[in-house]
């Protein structure tokens, strides 16, 4: 007995979205440190200014510079002009500039934007069509 098989041809639409929204709260949180470069600092082949060499915003003394997030951004920069990240190094004990081309009483400034605080939700759910689908014998 020989074996049949159907054969159907059929055709489909794709599913269509519609509608949908996305509220996005971008909500930064940017802390600055200052500090002035001294003849101590500048050594052989680097710069190291101490944490406690800085101040913040408020002008207060600073104890220790924050741990660098993965949702975190930093700039430093050097007499106000914005430098390579490549160019320094931030741990919680120093700052350290890999140049030694830096003129005792130049200030330099860190800052860091923390970006955790953004956020995303579907304010409005979209709606999503099923497919059709179209059996052509």
């Amino acid at each position: 007995m020989p074996i049949i098989k159907p054969v159907f041809t059929a055709v489909a639409t794709a599913p269509v979205s519609t509608g949908g929204a996305i509220a996005t709260t971008v909500a930064p949180a940017t802390t600055r440190f200052f500090a002035t470069i001294t003849a101590g600092m500048i050594g052989a082949t680097e710069t190291t200014v101490p944490a406690a060499s800085f101040v913040d915003d408020a002008d207060a003394p600073v104890v220790a510079l924050p741990t660098l997030t993965a949702t975190d951004s930093s700039n430093f920069y050097i007499n106000g002009v914005i430098q390579q990240s490549s160019l320094f190094t931030l741990t919680t004990a120093s700052l350290v500039i890999a140049s030694v081309d830096i003129t005792p009483g130049v200030p330099v400034v860190i800052e860091i934007t923390d970006f955790s605080g953004t956020t995303s939700i579907i304010a409005t759910q979209p709606t999503i069509s099923a497919p059709t689908v179209t059996i052509i014998t």
